[in-house]
């Protein structure tokens, strides 16, 4: 494994052991940085367990820069006491260092945005254009949300401490979204490989320990299930070449069944409680889609409905787009595409292409192809949707 897959595995976990020993985030972030950048110095070969390696080696350098920094004779003592003494024991409902540091990170005198940009940048370590992109913004936007949630944690001091259990709840479904962006991007990355197993399977992790912790809360079952059964799919994402392949086309031979079974029996734990909620639609949306040898798409385009109802968003409304074709056509579909405003997403082109096939429209599909290889970031994506463009040529007659 290089260096770069280590930092990718082990960064989230690094940062978030550090937090809970420093009691500093940004410490932690910064004696992580450190420790990476004496690894890309020093490793002629990995050692058999680099996250240990990395943490020890963080460890060290935040007690150096403690001394170094350091104008108070306690100041001087507090290093020395962080360097000799054991890791702090845990305390409280939450176990994990991980999904402790984003509870921590959903603290309420954050800003939503920031919140979530913080702990996908601390936990997830994506870097500020990734999360830009999960986003649909700018950079420069989520740069000054982490800054500036840095710096309330500093000045407010907001303490790394485990919240007590009467205040999850309220920081519940900011840590659901971070969970579910996590787990996003790993499954269709921004850049570089377009499936980050590493990441995907971090968030599962991370949401089995959230379902472990608050097993009552349907929401938090559903957005274990909806990851579930997306993982259960990913086999058959690529082909033997690396490309993409769309669902209506995978080998269905290929799917997790282990995966698909258990979220089943989660989405079902869901219904029984009727109280449903987007995560919930979704991953009753995810299995109808593994639910015998074809996809009821009547019943997929109802669940779209209701989640719409419920979270009404563009990309909602695109998603439901496509089950609109397969139940009332392209045409309609596609006018329902004209009223969404999705700037930078490269699905919105994308869709509006395919369904431009369908129609015979290829002289508007190819523009739309164009458009969406022009936003695509992932070069995987971008290939697929030039193979896609390039099987409409030669032009064919409509005549």
């Amino acid at each position: 494994m290089d260096l770069g897959s280590i930092y990718r595995a082990e960064y989230g976990r690094c940062v978030a052991t550090l937090a809970r020993i420093l009691g500093d985030l940004n410490l932690a972030e910064e004696a992580v940085q450190d420790a990476f950048t004496t690894a890309l110095q020093k490793w002629q070969t990995p050692p058999p367990n680099p996250g240990a390696w990395i943490v020890t080696t963080a460890r060290n350098r935040a007690v150096d820069r403690l001394r170094r920094e350091s104008t108070r004779e306690a100041r001087h003592a507090q290093a020395l006491l962080l360097h000799h003494q054991d890791e702090p024991r845990e305390v409280g409902p939450v176990r994990d260092d991980q999904l402790r540091l984003i509870f921590t990170c959903c603290h309420p005198a954050l800003g939503p945005d920031a919140r979530t940009a913080l702990t996908l940048r601390l936990l997830g370590g994506l870097d500020v254009p990734e999360i830009a992109r999960a986003y649909l913004i700018q950079e420069s936007t989520v740069a000054q949300r982490i800054v500036r949630a840095k710096k309330k944690i500093r000045d407010a001091g907001i303490p790394y401490r485990v919240p007590a259990e009467h205040e999850l709840p309220d920081r519940l479904p900011y840590v659901l979204t971070v969970l579910y962006l996590m787990f996003n991007e790993g499954y269709a990355s921004t850049a570089g490989p377009l499936i980050r197993t590493d990441l995907c399977a971090e968030a599962i992790r991370l949401a089995r320990e959230l379902a472990a912790l608050m097993p009552d809360e349907p929401e938090v079952l559903g957005l274990l299930a909806l990851l579930l059964l997306t993982e259960a799919r990913r086999p058959a994402r690529l082909d033997p070449s690396g490309e993409l392949v769309l669902l209506a086309d995978q080998d269905r031979s290929l799917w997790n069944r282990a995966l698909i079974t258990e979220g089943h029996d989660l989405v079902r734990r869901c219904l029984r409680r009727n109280q449903p909620g987007p995560y919930q639609i979704q991953a009753a949306i995810g299995a109808v889609h593994t639910d015998g040898a074809a996809t009821d798409w009547p019943q997929v385009l109802a669940l779209y409905d209701q989640l719409l109802a419920l979270r009404p968003s563009p990309v909602v409304a695109l998603n439901r787009a496509v089950a609109v074709a397969e139940v009332h056509g392209p045409a309609q579909a596609l006018a329902g595409l004209a009223e969404l405003d999705l700037p930078g997403y490269h699905r919105l082109p994308a869709t509006r292409a395919e369904l431009l096939v369908r129609l015979g429209r290829h002289e508007e599909a190819r523009a739309a192809y164009d458009q969406a290889m022009e936003l695509a970031t992932n070069d995987t994506e971008r290939s697929h949707l030039w193979v896609r463009r390039t099987a409409l040529t030669p032009e064919r007659s409509t005549s």
